[in-house]
């Protein structure tokens, strides 16, 4: 008896690794993109938020979606900010596990300084969101100014169909009348979106130029503080069974500390003239160091005892909460976040 295989037709054209035709239907109706030359198939995310995206007006199409992108930028920042906060406390922890005074100091210290660069990235975050409202201005007024520009081009349509059938008709000066005041409706719009688009396009970008400007100077502050904390630590080499020093700087880490605050409060603007927006002063948000001031000020060159100890364990516990705190009111800001 020949094989089950051997009953098929010898002059069968159809290729075994070949899908059926009923599949190859489905095809066309997926999302996939069945172009030649793309090996691999394209992501889409479906959302309320895309299918908003696909029935903007063409005229705020584009400015629609960059304004979505932006909006994942911001959110990129506010997690480094996160990030940034969670690394100072378990640094600030990591320090004090070490039964080293110098490390459990100096890493306290550089634990404050993180968290003060996690709250300038969550400050820069917010200013970008208040560029990003500027920019939403413009494409609302795109949106209004579509339907005028719908309007006139549906009017003259209609009186180049009607010249093409009768010329003579009467209907042509009612539909030129009504292109007549669909045009001066449509010049009005088009002006008003001129100049609201010159105008918020200069506020949104000097607004975001003016937050760069801040974020960058106030890190290059607190960064050459953190080099002075540094200097500090005693690295030199010990040989086996000799230890290092007491530490002695306790009260000159404090000082660089109330330094980099006093610089962080002093810092002002400079050569921005007219393009600084005199309500985007970050200073009056940002608190720099605020809560780990010391009451009095230490000799610099005390050895650390049971107050330093203290206090060192009050700025963890100083750096956790502020972590703990932080994440969860930015939990709480994305659920209430708009498009």
């Amino acid at each position: 008896m020949p094989d089950k295989t051997d009953l098929r037709r010898s002059n069968s054209s159809k290729d075994p690794g070949r899908k059926p035709s009923s599949m190859l239907l489905g095809r066309a109706l997926s999302t996939r993109s069945n172009k030649v030359g793309n090996n691999g198939p394209c992501r889409y995310d479906f959302s309320l938020s895309s299918i908003r995206g696909t029935i903007q007006p063409e005229l705020s199409k584009k400015l629609y979606k960059m304004i979505k992108t932006e909006n994942r930028l911001i959110s990129g920042y506010e997690t480094v900010s996160r990030e940034r906060l969670c690394v100072a406390g378990q640094l600030s922890d990591w320090g004090e596990c070490t039964k080293d005074d110098a490390i459990s100091d100096i890493s306290s210290k550089i634990g404050i300084l993180l968290s003060e660069l996690g709250d300038l990235e969550r400050l820069y975050a917010k200013n970008l969101n208040k560029s990003r409202g500027i920019l939403k201005v413009i494409r609302d007024t795109e949106k209004s100014v579509q339907p005028s520009r719908d309007a006139k081009a549906k009017v003259l349509d209609d009186i180049f169909k009607l010249k093409a059938k009768e010329p003579e008709s009467m209907k042509l000066i009612t539909y030129e009348q009504e292109f007549i005041r669909a045009e001066a409706e449509n010049l009005v719009a088009e002006a008003q979106l001129t100049n609201i688009t010159r105008t918020n396009l200069k506020q949104a970008y000097a607004a975001e130029f003016t937050a760069t400007i801040e974020y960058a100077e106030k890190q290059i502050i607190i960064a050459r503080h953190g080099f002075r904390l540094l200097s500090l630590l005693d690295d030199s080499p010990v040989l086996p069974g000799d230890t290092h020093h007491a530490f002695r700087y306790a009260g000159q880490a404090r000082q660089i500390l109330n330094d980099a605050e006093d610089d962080l409060k002093d810092w002002k603007p400079d050569d921005l003239g007219d393009y600084f927006p005199p309500d985007w002063n970050l200073s009056n948000n940002l608190n720099p160091l605020h809560s780990h001031r010391r009451d009095q000020t230490l000799d610099s060159t005390s050895i650390v005892d049971d107050e330093s100890h203290k206090s060192h364990d009050n700025e963890s516990h100083r750096v956790n909460a502020r972590s703990k705190r932080a994440t969860d009111s930015q939990v709480s800001s994305w659920t209430a976040k708009d498009e």
